[in-house]
């Protein structure tokens, strides 16, 4: 009873503060400049809130057709959030072109290899081709995402990047990919007992919510403190000069 309260609390908190959130990025105009969270987190609501509840309702969660909704839905997460982090990349690069040509090249190798590798699995299990290629996929591409969001984070520390709401952003979607590697660890390390399956059930709603509150706050503080810091350049300045005309 306290472990399906303590799940339904998380997951339809989640999906309040994804409303909010996507509330939040369209009716303040935010979306403008942060399309590509925009889009993610209309993706989580949409395909969490809305397609898999009506597919659990409608089919139970035993059937085939949930099973395949879930992995489907969740590649299609996978896939969003490598989009994400070459977004990342690309703002992290703004003002480094050759950098960024180098970047978008090894990223479209990268994927290519994630894919590559999973298609091994289809000469492994040939009664369960379709199956197979999408759980390897999903888990090789989420490992891939958490490894390139720690080296863009390292990357903006070597180029002192100047964007704190980016920095958020990518601490946010780390938070997020925190959740998978926690649970493959933990089901590994425990072999399926009862407590640490509900911890790995409570994994992935708890640090998909710490994402979105980390994002909800690098959109409502962060472009606060912009025009702040502006506007205390733009005074910084005025001052240097007519310091020189003295």
């Amino acid at each position: 009873m306290v472990e399906k309260l303590i799940s339904d609390v998380l997951q339809y908190g989640g999906y309040a503060v994804e409303l909010l959130l996507v509330c939040l990025l369209v009716f303040r105009g935010h979306y403008r400049r942060l399309v590509v969270v925009t889009f993610y987190v209309s993706l989580l609501l949409l395909t969490d809130g809305v397609i898999r509840r009506g597919i659990l309702d409608h089919f139970g969660i035993s059937s085939r057709q949930y099973w395949y909704c879930f992995w489907l839905t969740d590649v299609l997460l996978a896939l969003a959030s490598f989009l994400v982090v070459c977004s990342f990349f690309r703002r992290a690069c703004l003002r480094e072109d050759k950098m960024w040509r180098f970047i978008r090249q090894a990223l479209v190798c990268v994927f290519i290899l994630v894919l590559g590798i999973s298609s091994l699995s289809l000469s492994r299990n040939y009664s369960q081709l379709t199956a197979s290629f999408i759980v390897e996929f999903e888990q090789n591409l989420c490992f891939t995402c958490v490894v390139l969001n720690t080296l863009l984070y390292l990357l903006m520390q070597q180029i002192e990047s100047p964007d704190e709401e980016l920095g958020l952003l990518v601490c946010g979607i780390g938070i997020q990919y925190a959740g998978p590697a926690a649970s493959f660890a933990l089901a590994h390390l425990t072999f399926g007992e009862h407590f640490s399956e509900f911890l790995i059930k409570l994994m992935m709603p708890v640090c998909t919510l710490g994402m979105l509150l980390t994002w909800f706050y690098a959109v409502v503080r962060m472009p606060k403190v912009g025009v702040v810091r502006a506007a205390a350049g733009k005074f910084a300045g005025v001052e240097e000069a007519a310091a020189g005309r003295v």
